[in-house]
């Protein structure tokens, strides 16, 4: 199968990653169907695109009738059956844990066709892992859109020791077809590339904080400044989600079993307490005040 051949993509997981890259698949004429288990996340994605394409047509990125169409292919549904039985194509978009991304992958093995070929978003969880809940791991690779997908323009794309060719450049073609610059990994390391440079970056700005060697606002402002970074690592942390990061580092402690590689406790401190950054108002900085970070 080719991209071209391509003719239904079905997103698992209506969060902060996955409504939007059903949304570039939608602008790319691909008739996409987006499920979530979860009927108010699927409102509040629905919801969060309309607002978004709205700016775009006002900025003039897309005419309101380029918006219209997208919106004709993008369907929207809790029936995870109905959602993957007629699809070519699936990305999994869930929370970063292994244990629900392996029980999702079990869901597609029993409902999707024998010959669809499926891509997990996971951030650092490599395929293999995935893939032994299902049957076909030679049809299975990463897909790691970057966030936010719709802004961000680069894929990592990553092939197991079984991922085939064929499903490798399929997931290449898709990358293209929906206007995005996949990177193909030809192997699997944890965390793939951009997130271990990232990690190792996150992990001395961490230990320089909690050592009481600078303020993080002032860590941030040193890599945006000298560094020329457009976002310091709290602030990413905070655009990102620090639960994700959290659970990001439990998952390579789980592998590793080195407790240098579980979250530092001023990360943990902050997923206790709730404060996950941008989508819960305050992380590192706060956002309820006006103007926030």
């Amino acid at each position: 199968m080719k991209a071209a051949d391509v003719k239904k993509i079905t997103i698992i997981g209506a969060g902060s990653m996955g409504h939007q890259i059903a949304m570039l698949c939608a602008l790319a004429g691909i008739n996409t169907t987006l499920q979530d288990i979860n009927k108010d996340a699927l409102q509040q994605a629905e919801l969060k695109l309309q607002e978004l394409m709205n700016r775009w047509v006002k900025k003039s990125k897309i005419t309101e009738n380029e918006m219209e169409t997208a919106f004709s292919h993008l369907h929207l549904t809790t029936d995870f059956q109905q959602a993957v039985q007629q699809t070519d194509f699936v990305i999994e978009a869930v929370i970063e844990r292994l244990d629900i991304k392996k029980e999702v992958f079990r869901k597609l093995e029993k409902h999707a066709p024998p010959e669809a070929v499926f891509a997990s978003n996971s951030s650092t969880i490599v395929n293999s892992k995935i893939a032994e809940a299902a049957s076909r791991p030679e049809k299975i690779c990463n897909m790691h859109f970057f966030f936010p997908p719709l802004i961000m323009d680069c894929v990592e794309v990553v092939k197991s020791a079984q991922t085939s060719e064929e499903t490798a450049q399929l997931a290449m073609g898709i990358c293209e077809r929906i206007g995005r610059t996949g990177v193909l990994l030809q192997k699997e390391i944890y965390g793939f590339i951009a997130n271990r440079i990232l990690f190792a970056l996150s992990k001395e700005a961490m230990f320089l904080y909690e050592e009481g060697y600078a303020d993080f606002k002032d860590i941030d402002l040193i890599c945006e400044k000298a560094l020329n970074h457009p976002i310091g690592p709290f602030a990413l942390a905070d655009l990102s989600g620090i639960d994700v990061m959290y659970d990001a580092n439990m998952q390579l402690y789980y592998e590793t079993g080195d407790p240098a590689d579980k979250p530092a406790p001023s990360i943990e401190k902050k997923v206790k307490a709730g404060e996950l950054g941008r989508k819960t108002g305050k992380g590192w900085y706060n956002y309820s005040t006006e103007g926030g970070h």
